[in-house]
């Protein structure tokens, strides 16, 4: 089988009808799901669930995310960085908490600022996100290193939310219980892993709930937190007054600017989560650009209110770090002393904390495998990560996500403060890249345009914002910098020579058979239907391209004479390049409907009879087996031929990054007692 084989279901051709397989229920009263078979099969079918129809137009509706699902499922991870973000950054001021008031009013501004560039981001580019800006507007390899710094981006959310979310829970029990906190964020892994290879929509009907409540608990939180203080505002109006003064003449106007840039950086944990929604936003269902703005502004309002309204209150309530108690659990413990169900309220504020985390964890299950898939669509990462799975997921790549994040916690250790320096860099060089490449955009759009002179103002202070943050926490921060700048090196010098091989085999394989393409095709041969009572090669081919061709001709070479028709075949596989809407899959099959007949015409051309099937799946080697096995019903004298690409020296990473289909087809057949033969397509 030819690699990266590719294509679509389409209608066999009319000179020989072909009773095609009924899995994808165009041709058939009802599709063809098979059973799993064995404990294991069973077992994964009862916790990943049972395939999708990928024939089904309106699955992909029904797999989209409205607003308020988006805002859970990819607004959970801005809005849950409230139980670290705001804390670290309170904590950073070591007494100086008179900036705290400033602070707040800082952290909300920039929240709408991020959340207003994401929202014109999205106008312009309604399918790029920040991986595609970069690459659009400030190069390819400017572009792998914006993708490569989503992905750990994507992967320290899961790995800070789980470790935030255990700290919170462990907040109410037992000072010695702390030392599970790394162990119970690995088990959320491992759920999330779980709930994410059975689809998006369904983790994010699981959370809906604790979402729901922290809303409401947070709310009345920083409400009766500042309302209960308003007699003692005065006091607290003399106390800033005089921490500023002491401040200045001890500190310093640089000390001062220098200490609230540094807390303002290191709260940048805070701000992660805005670019998502347009990372994610192939999720959302039609109007995409209108959900994904109403999305934005859910977020935007929800985020800059509680993390401003917790800085506030910290203050107003002269709550301190203390060890094994985070600050938002000290905070509840003190506004709803005395009241009636008091604890019952300081429980829901803290376990709807925790779960908003696995929510926000959840968020990078959602965004990172769409990055990690639309680079291997690119070429950067390899190719079977833009797979789906049965369940129309990047299971692949959310499995990538939840081993970078097991890892991430390996090596800090689950620390928050350690996993929100590494997650701020990564971040906020995404947001820099992000914000420079729309602001390249709108400076050279025709003078004029409009909105140009306020779009150009916008990026631009985001882009001067997201700057200062990544160069304040690169210079302050050297050891996160250096894990952040070492992960994303490791990623980025990976999917360079990714990407080299994949150049160099097309290449290769262009400049071998790049004169097969030529070959003359007669347009009035006629030589009648296929004859299944004859011999038939059965011929599975990818496209129309040389190496197809060349599969072709060698099948006819190698047995002249033999063979008194030709049936190709081919296997649609719907990736996350292809599955992006509810036309996607008719596309697919026009497109590859003009390649098998092109290689119709071209067997009658040389005098064969000839026909074509298909088939159209998630998983290249079962449509391929059951597509294969129909035919030879149809015509039981087949001879299968398949073509794979063979290296002269073979290496581990040659199998990691090219499939196996072929041989995995031929053991099968074999298996079924059908002949099968390879023909390779040989390169140094």
């Amino acid at each position: 089988m030819a690699e990266g084989l590719d294509g679509a279901r389409r209608k066999p051709c009319p000179t020989a009808p072909i009773s095609l397989p009924n899995r994808t229920g165009r041709l058939a009263s009802a599709p063809r799901m098979p059973s799993p078979h064995g404990l294991l099969a069973r077992l994964r079918r009862l916790l990943i669930g049972a395939p999708r129809d990928v024939e089904d137009r309106s699955i992909f509706h029904k797999l989209a995310l409205v607003p308020l699902l988006a805002w859970i499922g990819l607004g959970s991870d801005a809005l849950s960085s409230c139980a670290y973000g705001p804390e670290e950054a309170f904590k950073f001021l070591h007494g100086n908490e008179y900036l705290a008031l400033p602070l707040a009013v800082a952290t909300a501004l920039t929240v709408c600022l991020l959340a207003a560039a994401y929202s014109a981001l999205i106008e312009s580019f309604p399918t790029g996100g920040g991986y595609g800006v970069a690459t659009r507007m400030l190069g390819r390899h400017t572009g792998l290193v914006a993708g490569s710094a989503l992905i750990l981006d994507y992967v320290f959310t899961i790995a800070i939310s789980l470790a935030a979310a255990a700290a919170a829970f462990f907040s109410l029990l037992p000072k010695d219980l702390a030392w599970m906190v790394p162990w119970s964020a690995g088990g959320g892994i491992a759920l999330l892993t779980i709930l994410n290879l059975r689809g998006v929509r369904e983790p994010i009907y699981v959370l809906a709930p604790a979402f729901a409540v922290f809303l409401v608990v947070h709310a009345l939180l920083i409400g009766a937190g500042i309302v209960l203080q308003v007699p003692h505002a005065p006091e607290v109006a003399r106390d800033l007054g005089s921490g500023f003064v002491d401040g200045w003449q001890g500190l310093g106007a640089l000390g001062m600017l220098t200490l609230f840039i540094g807390a303002f950086v290191i709260g940048g944990g805070t701000y992660t989560g805005i670019e998502a929604v347009s990372n994610g936003l192939p999720l959302l269902r039609e109007p995409r650009v209108a959900n994904a703005k109403r999305t934005l502004l859910y977020i935007s309002v929800s985020l800059a209110t509680v993390a401003a309204g917790l800085i506030i209150c910290y203050l107003l309530w002269d709550i301190r770090p203390q060890d094994g108690r985070t600050m938002n659990a000290s905070l509840a413990m003190a506004v709803f002393a005395g009241w009636p169900g008091g604890t019952a309220l300081v429980w829901c504020a803290m376990i709807s904390a925790a779960a908003l985390l696995i929510a926000a964890a959840q968020a990078g299950f959602v965004g990172g495998p769409r990055v990690v898939a639309n680079m291997a669509v690119d070429g950067w990462m390899p190719r079977k990560y833009a797979a789906l799975s049965e369940r129309l997921t990047t299971g692949n790549a959310v499995l990538i996500m939840a081993y970078g994040a097991v890892l991430a916690i390996i090596v800090t250790g689950g620390g928050i403060e350690q996993l929100v320096v590494v997650y701020a860099i990564s971040v906020f060089l995404t947001f820099f890249l992000s914000m420079l490449g729309m602001l390249r955009f709108w400076v050279r759009m025709k003078r004029g345009s409009p909105k140009r002179r306020r779009r150009i103002a916008l990026f631009a202070t985001a882009a001067f914002v997201c700057g200062l943050v990544l160069a304040h926490a690169c210079v302050n921060h050297h050891h996160g910098a250096l894990i952040a700048g070492g992960a994303i090196l490791v990623i980025v010098v990976g999917g360079i020579l990714i990407n080299g091989h994949y150049r160099g085999v097309t290449m290769s394989l262009l400049k071998l058979y790049r004169q097969l393409e030529d070959i003359p095709v007669a347009t009035t041969t006629d030589p009648g239907p296929v004859d299944p009572k004859l011999p038939v090669a059965a011929i599975l081919v990818s496209g129309y391209n040389g190496i197809g061709i060349h599969t072709v001709l060698n099948a006819m070479r190698s047995f002249p004479g033999h063979f008194h028709g030709v049936v190709f075949l081919s296997v649609g596989v719907i990736d996350s390049g292809s599955f992006k809407g509810e036309d996607a899959v008719d596309e697919l099959h026009r497109k590859v409907d003009g390649d098998l007949a092109r290689y119709v015409q071209l067997a009658r051309s040389q005098g064969l009879p000839a026909t074509s099937a298909s088939a159209m799946g998630t998983d290249i080697v079962d449509e391929a087996e059951a597509l294969c096995l129909q035919v030879a019903k149809d015509f039981p004298r087949t001879t299968f031929f398949a073509g794979k690409v063979v290296f002269r020296n073979e290496t581990w990473y040659h199998r990691w990054l090219h499939n196996d289909a072929a041989l995995a087809l031929l053991r099968r057949l074999q298996l079924a007692g059908r002949v099968v033969v390879v023909l390779p397509a040989r390169l140094s």
